[in-house]
């Protein structure tokens, strides 16, 4: 396997913790957002929306989408899961994955970012403090499915990353 990343990328982040726990080797392939290396001719043949991270399995099929990556990545290699054993308790760390992934991590993205520079004029610290404003909002969203719930423990959902529920 490939697996297109870059060290800032934070969606590249999530891959890359998931190979780890599930000791899945990988060819790491570099592509320097910072030089634009994700918009050339050939990385766009890879994955046409230009982002990272990318997955090419051993058959050649291209995989994109960090969770739709991960979620390949334990049906394909089910020890150990990454997700619970029980429907609610997916449900759950797939809603929270969601906030992270869908809510806060696009908004902070260099090609976002660059949006609001170029396209809208906002710089500095009116961008920082659009950024600030998100971030927040999503941190208070995740902390409020968190806090209290039954099932949170040392981690987001249980006290080891695959576990089920919190043991008392």
């Amino acid at each position: 396997m490939q697996f297109f990343s870059f060290w800032r990328s934070l969606a590249s982040f999530r891959v890359r913790i998931a190979l780890s726990l599930k000791g899945v080797a990988a060819d790491v392939v570099f592509v320097d957002l910072d030089a634009d290396a994700h918009r050339t001719d050939a990385y766009r043949k890879i994955n046409p929306q230009m982002a990272l991270p990318a997955l090419v399995t051993d058959d050649g099929t291209v995989l994109f989408q960090s969770l739709a990556i991960i979620d390949w990545l334990d049906e394909t290699f089910p020890t150990p899961p990454l997700l619970p054993a029980d429907a609610l308790g997916r449900a759950r760390v797939r809603g929270l994955a969601l906030i992270v992934a869908c809510e806060g991590h696009p908004l902070l993205t260099p090609r976002v970012r660059r949006y609001l520079d170029r396209e809208l004029d906002l710089r500095d610290s009116r961008q920082n403090a659009w950024r600030r404003h998100w971030t927040v909002e999503t941190l208070a969203a995740l902390e409020g499915h968190l806090a209290g719930h039954k099932a949170t423990g040392r981690f987001c959902h249980g006290d080891a990353p695959t576990s089920s529920v919190k043991k008392d």
